[in-house]
């Protein structure tokens, strides 16, 4: 099976060793997003503002496999503050329809960055 590496202006270049996205088949492995903003490749302010731009961000590299979040199967949340749990089902909800992907929440310490919240997802599209 080959493997093709996803990359778009529209989502934050990669910080580090990773590619924005794998796609093997017709699975697509999303890396970890954090609320960069794309232009200035800045963190945005507030939890809210950080998730939403999260959602963009995988928005946009699933679109650039030609893929959309509702093809997700798998994602995984990762959160400095567990209290916020409510607001990001809230708005998780602006994202994706039912049926919804499977998911875990975590609770850590720190995110690269200083980042509130990061997110990953696996899709399968076709």
């Amino acid at each position: 099976m080959s493997r093709k590496i996803i990359s778009t202006p529209h989502a934050p270049a990669a910080i580090g060793t990773y590619s924005q996205a794998v796609q093997a088949g017709n699975t697509l492995y999303l890396s970890g997003q954090i609320g960069l903003d794309p232009a200035s490749m800045q963190l945005v302010d507030g939890f809210e503002a950080q998730t939403v731009r999260v959602f963009d961000n995988l928005k946009a590299v699933s679109e650039a496999a030609g893929a959309s979040l509702a093809d997700a199967v798998r994602v995984t949340i990762y959160l400095t503050d567990l209290a916020s749990f409510p607001q990001v089902n809230e708005i998780m909800a602006r994202y994706f329809s039912q049926p919804y992907p499977a998911r875990a929440t975590v609770g850590v310490a720190q995110l690269p960055r200083g980042a509130l919240v990061e997110v990953d997802a696996i899709l399968v599209a076709g």
